[in-house]
């Protein structure tokens, strides 16, 4: 007589199991985390000014590669611990780039220029002074964004 085995039915108890590799999941943290802030953000442009680039670059805080990317060639005008300043001339106009080695100090540094009041380009860690109409095109090249600032004091009146 011969002995007949069962049938052998697939068992999902006894299927190696497939589990992601850690890091193929930190990727894909690491992916969705960036993908929410670049969401998040918002431009705060002066009213009429243009999209930043299409592409999303914004400039380093380098004083040199601001300039490359600008069109120019930056005569450095200030070189500190807290702070780098470099001079342009372009056909756009003149501009001054000041760099930053740390967020907090561009900050505090756009809140004392808020004395005198102007428009600037902000980027991270960087900022260009220049006129309004000069700004416009570099925030095409460079990215950032355009902020007003007020300065305090009297204002003048027209007759």
């Amino acid at each position: 007589m011969s002995q007949q085995r069962p049938p052998v039915r697939p068992d999902h108890r006894t299927r190696p199991t497939r589990r992601p590799r850690p890091a193929a999941t930190a990727g894909v943290l690491i992916a969705l985390a960036l993908l929410t802030a670049c969401r998040g953000q918002q431009d705060r442009a002066a009213p009429g000014a243009p999209a930043a680039p299409a592409a999303g670059v914004v400039a380093p805080a380098k004083v040199e590669v601001i300039a490359g990317l600008a069109g120019c060639e930056a005569e450095i005008r200030t070189e500190a611990e807290e702070l780098r300043e470099g001079v342009c001339r372009t056909r756009e106009g003149d501009f001054l780039i000041t760099t930053f080695p740390e967020e907090r100090l561009k900050e505090t540094w756009l809140e004392s220029a808020r004395v005198y009041g102007g428009t600037y380009l902000v980027g991270m860690r960087w900022v260009v002074s220049a006129e309004p109409a000069t700004l416009r095109p570099l925030r095409t090249k460079l990215g950032g964004e355009i902020r007003k600032l007020s300065g305090i004091g009297p204002r003048p009146t027209s007759s």
